[in-house]
């Protein structure tokens, strides 16, 4: 459990602040502020992994593909470069921007950001690389939607997309949501990013409440789940390395949450084991 402002910093100074949220080989994620015209990357290429960025604030510019094309994120954009699609980003909007960096598989970065290894980032090809076309841009309200009542889900990245290495979703969970039962993922990670409100974690035999900006990782193999038990709706991003486990909700959304021998069959088909 991350709260806000206790991730690991790698650089924390007035411009520029960057916090690492997770550091496992399934998904290393970072937190970083930049202030209005703060340089990011270089154009760069990577050639076994998936990078990817989630805008919680302002805007980011990015330069995609061999001719570098320009996309304006602004807050509630993902986008996700698959490896050998050359990309690069600044913050050239008017205010400070506050993103999260994605990784998955996470590779080594944040111990390249150590300083302690060499890393999967190259220049960009004499051929220019994938297109851009291969690259994923998914904006404010862009995605596949779910709802089971009043709880709604916004799926930004799924298996399909880039090579499958990470889901992410915007969940709108309403006041009183259950959550799912204690259960355990044996191959993926799963981890919230709580956006606005209180989110209640289950994590082993520990409950713990993560207000806004806290983030929660759960390795393969642990006893989760989560809900909101108050009067206010939270928002919050589910993050989960790789991808897959999110088909498993379509189906249940599909089938109906009021018919748990149904839910139970679907479930056995994923990575899914009551705990």
């Amino acid at each position: 459990m991350v709260r806000p402002r206790e991730g690991e910093a790698i650089v924390d100074t007035p411009a520029r602040e960057l916090r690492i949220l997770s550091d496992h080989e399934l998904l290393n994620l970072t937190w970083t502020r930049h202030v209005a015209g703060e340089r990011g990357a270089e154009p760069h290429v990577h050639l076994r992994h998936t990078d990817a960025f989630y805008v919680l604030a302002g805007e980011l510019t990015f330069g995609i593909g061999p001719d570098l094309e320009r996309v304006v994120a602004p807050a509630g954009t993902l986008v996700l470069v698959p490896p050998g699609v050359v990309h690069g980003f600044d913050n050239d909007g008017p205010a400070e921007t506050r993103f999260l960096n994605v990784h998955a598989p996470g590779g080594g970065f944040v111990d390249y950001l150590r300083g302690r290894v060499d890393f999967d980032s190259y220049d960009p090809p004499e051929d220019g690389g994938r297109p851009m076309s291969d690259a994923v841009v998914r904006r404010p309200g862009e995605g596949e939607s779910l709802a089971v009542g009043q709880t709604t889900l916004l799926m930004k990245a799924e298996v399909a997309d880039g090579d499958g290495t990470f889901y992410l979703g915007e969940g709108n969970l309403a006041p009183g949501f259950p959550g799912p039962p204690p259960h355990v993922h044996e191959h993926l990670l799963d981890s919230f990013f709580v956006l606005d409100g209180t989110l209640t974690l289950r994590i082993g035999d520990e409950q713990v409440e993560a207000a806004a900006g806290s983030y929660a990782v759960v390795p393969p193999g642990n006893v989760h789940t989560f809900s909101n038990p108050r009067d206010e709706a939270v928002r919050v991003l589910n993050i989960m390395a790789p991808a897959g486990f999110e088909q498993y909700l379509k189906e249940a959304a599909a089938a109906g949450a009021a018919d748990p021998a149904a839910l139970a069959e679907i479930a056995s088909r994923y990575d899914f084991t009551p705990g």
